[in-house]
């Protein structure tokens, strides 16, 4: 059976915050055209890729799943239980807004078959969640941690965001001292990035806000490091940290170039070294999946150096790059040209590298991007 992770995008929401690009809208008119058009778009993958494969994840993301009743959430997983087969204990993640649901609310996701929460909390302090135009406050989003827990989740992810305009390292300390104090088994801590086409983008181009340096934001970064590695989280991939046995498996999915099948408008699939993506519409999927069963706006076949690049960036992005898998499926070639590289970023404490693996360290990570530029 070939592991493969699923993801379900929902693209409703209440609120579109300064700073997302991911495809949204703030309408609620057609959510049941979007649920009878999600499951004939899962019924037509299923029919091609359901053989001989085992669902390791399904990750509900947007947009905010938590605005849809347990119900609507339950009826979609119902319908993939019906195409695909589950492994044994699927990790099945929500994506959640605190101020978005109460304790009943979790409780009945956790009913539903959701088993890990992911809660966009972004910042524990009250300037920067104004800034942000994030609907919550700082208790709001203690407290649906702790709703979470009185749910039934013990698998809980938090969000936060750093290197925001005037953040100094003391008020994200203070972030971190909050998060770690909350229980949680899982921090995504990303930094502040502009998109193009954000509302945060056009501020900062008509010079209404000031975005910290790189020098700043490697500070930062680094301060995530050392902070959460002291405090029982193990970094596995550059933005993602987690207490022993709960990193996400859909993350690993994609670090680990497993296969994967997007649903919904705007998402993506890896499927035996086809990528695809859907259009980021959602009157245009509900019409294409209506005419052909399917959303696909474009596609590429990856070649061998496309997928071994890809294999190395995703693999030194997360817990590194074993050695003896990468020469099984690409020979030995790329690094047998490359290691008077490794020995200068070895020496430079930017890798662990041995016979076995090759590994960022936390000075390493910092400059990842700096370090795949040289060697891909």
């Amino acid at each position: 059976m070939k592991p493969t992770a699923l993801y379900i995008h929902i693209p409703f929401c209440d609120h579109k915050c300064i700073y997302c690009d991911f495809y949204s809208i703030i309408t609620t008119d057609n959510i049941e055209k979007f649920l009878s058009a999600l499951k004939d778009e899962i019924n037509y993958y299923s029919k091609l890729y359901s053989t001989e494969r085992e669902i390791i994840s399904l990750f509900f993301g947007g947009g905010t799943p938590s605005l849809m009743n347990a119900t609507y959430i339950s009826g979609i997983i119902d319908h993939i239980n019906k195409n695909f087969s589950f492994g044994k204990e699927p990790e099945i993640t929500l994506e959640t807004n605190p101020g978005t649901v109460d304790e009943k609310k979790l409780t009945d996701f956790r009913k539903a078959g959701i088993n890990r929460i992911s809660i966009g909390i972004q910042s524990f302090d009250e300037n920067d969640l104004q800034f942000l135009t994030r609907i919550h406050d700082k208790q709001t989003a203690i407290n649906t941690v702790h709703n979470a827990v009185k749910s039934g989740f013990e698998n809980i992810s938090i969000d936060l965001i750093f290197n925001l305009p005037g953040q100094t390292k003391e008020k994200w300390k203070a972030n971190l001292e909050q998060a770690v104090r909350l229980p949680i088994k899982h921090i995504s801590a990303y930094s502040l990035i502009l998109e193009r086409g954000t509302i945060l983008n056009k501020m900062v181009l008509d010079g209404e806000v000031k975005i910290q340096s790189a020098d700043y934001d490697a500070e930062l970064y680094e301060l995530t490091i050392d902070f959460l590695s002291n405090n029982g989280f193990t970094q596995y991939e550059v933005s993602n940290f987690a207490k022993p046995g709960y990193e996400c498996i859909h993350n690993k999915a994609y670090w680990e170039y497993k296969d994967y099948i997007g649903f919904g408008p705007s998402a993506h699939s890896f499927v035996n070294g086809k990528r695809w993506w859907n259009y980021s519409s959602l009157k245009r999927y509900i019409s294409e999946v209506k005419e052909k069963q399917n959303a696909m706006m474009n596609y590429e076949l990856l070649n061998k150096d496309q997928m071994k690049n890809e294999y190395i960036m995703l693999a030194l992005r997360s817990k590194g790059l074993n050695l003896r898998d990468y020469i099984n499926k690409f020979g030995s070639d790329w690094l047998d040209g490359h290691l008077k590289d490794f020995e200068f970023l070895r020496k430079e404490n930017f890798i662990e590298y041995d016979h076995n693996s090759i590994k960022l360290t936390p000075k390493g990570y910092a400059i990842c991007d700096e370090i795949l530029s040289k060697i891909l």
